[in-house]
């Protein structure tokens, strides 16, 4: 098995990309959880100077009936990429878009993944598959100093408040309280990506918030 291409830690917010059945490849937006442990053994393997040692894998978890759910059924797993392009992201979380090849040209590091399915249960009447991601192959594309931008990370909250708004569970008011918010903080904080991304989130919710 391989290794991750990038250190995780908590939660990290990726694309996934997953072969259909029509042979194209669905982009899609995954939050993928670092495995229990994780943090620890880097702090540790940054010490000795050796690999960090992580017996369990890292995780994600499938909201509804989604074409990410279906495929890693179908196909056994995707690709797991790591992008830093604000457009990008908001497209994957909440458009339908598929492409020819399984690795984005945004990706700055991937890894192709098995998907074992977990488990199942439900969240205010949403069905959740949980799946344990395994890499088999890994790739870092580009190497980049890390940069903290609130335009990006608000892009993100964005894009999860979005997501809710149609999900019984969630009060519309209090998400659309939030995407105002957000999209205050993407316009302010953000640059040109940034703010084209939170346009394409107010364009996808049909401008209405």
């Amino acid at each position: 098995m391989a290794e991750w291409p990038v250190a995780l830690r908590g939660t990290t917010e990726t694309v996934v990309t997953t072969r259909g059945p029509n042979d194209r490849w669905n982009v899609a937006a995954l939050g993928v959880q670092a495995p229990a442990g994780a943090e620890r053994a880097s702090g540790e393997a940054r010490e000795s100077r050796a690999a960090p040692e992580v017996n369990e894998p890292a995780t994600a978890t499938t909201w509804g009936d989604t074409r990410t759910r279906r495929n890693f059924h179908r196909e056994g797993g995707g690709y797991v990429q790591f992008v830093a392009d604000p457009v990008v992201f908001a497209d994957a979380a909440l458009s339908i878009r598929e492409e020819a090849e399984p690795v984005l040209d945004a990706a700055d590091a991937w890894a192709e993944v098995d998907a074992e399915h977990v488990n199942a249960d439900e969240d205010g009447g949403t069905r959740r598959e949980h799946w344990a991601l395994h890499p088999v192959e890994s790739r870092v594309v580009r190497e980049s100093p890390a940069t903290v931008n609130r335009g990006f990370n608000a892009v993100v909250e964005a894009t999860v408040a979005a997501s809710r708004l149609d999900v019984p569970a969630y009060d519309t008011e209090t998400l659309r309280e939030r995407l105002r918010f957000f999209e205050g903080v993407a316009r302010k904080c953000g640059g040109v990506r940034e703010r084209e991304a939170i346009q394409r989130v107010r364009e996808h919710v049909d401008g209405e918030w």
